[in-house]
């Protein structure tokens, strides 16, 4: 079973512009293995969901249900 960690700020750059996002470890880590499969940068990946979430939802939210899609198709 996996245990729970608190969420950790993270740094991005998306269009030139810096933001962070607050994700647990364990989300992070398979968002840049995600990535890394896509031979993308977190950066440019991150900047793709960005541009195609809808408001109010933030990129941290959008990030979290892109790698919970990507775990399930991957079952």
């Amino acid at each position: 079973m996996m245990t729970a960690d608190r969420p950790k700020k993270r740094s991005l750059r998306l269009q030139g512009h810096a933001t962070s996002v607050s994700l647990a470890n364990a989300i992070w880590d398979e968002f840049v293995r995600i990535a890394e499969i896509r031979c993308m940068s977190v950066n440019a990946l991150a900047s793709e969901l960005d541009a195609t979430r809808t408001p109010p939802a933030s990129l941290a939210s959008a990030i979290r249900l892109f790698v919970l899609a990507e775990v399930k198709t991957s079952r």
